[in-house]
């Protein structure tokens, strides 16, 4: 894959007037920028893999890729059913990060729309799934795995339905 920073031609075409309707709606062209786009991971990240891979080292299960309401196309990266955990691995550019969010120098007013548009769909997800009793918990790509695998390792933690002992008085 091409060098980001020195790729000959790396910005998305220019967009019509920022006020019009063709400005809302308008997508990068087959630009080099748009294919590169294209060939971004959006599942199974390496920030995911290594979160996954402490979690699993700290004995949770949990299934991947998965919408936690149906009638929301919203797929989260990590899902915890039975405690309904949330998790979304976030990457920096593409969520808007406050500590490594970047923008781009070029086809600003583009850029600034579609990434605003990103950061409003993950409030919009995250109020949804917490009115229909769902906690999400989002971690950013940079976070340290083991931090943020204890983080959602608690919340999943505090959420279960301790099971029935055997010598309960309520068996």
């Amino acid at each position: 894959m091409p060098d980001l920073e020195t790729s000959p031609n790396p910005d998305p075409p220019s967009t019509p007037d920022a006020g019009s309707k063709e400005a809302r709606l308008a997508l990068p062209g087959p630009s080099s920028a748009s294919k590169r786009m294209s060939l971004q991971a959006t599942r199974d990240t390496e920030p995911e893999r290594r979160l996954r891979n402490r979690l699993h080292d700290l004995g949770l299960r949990y299934r991947i890729h998965v919408q936690p309401l149906s009638e929301l196309r919203r797929t989260a990266d990590i899902v915890f059913a039975g405690a309904k955990v949330a998790v979304f691995v976030d990457g920096c550019f593409w969520h808007a990060c406050p500590q490594h969010g970047t923008a781009p120098s070029s086809n600003e007013a583009w850029w600034a729309e579609k990434l605003a548009k990103n950061v409003k769909r993950d409030a919009d997800t995250d109020s949804r799934l917490a009115a229909a009793g769902w906690l999400v918990v989002r971690v950013w790509e940079h976070e340290d795995p083991a931090a943020a695998g204890a983080r959602v390792a608690e919340a999943v933690r505090s959420r279960r339905v301790p099971l029935a002992s055997a010598d309960s008085p309520h068996n």
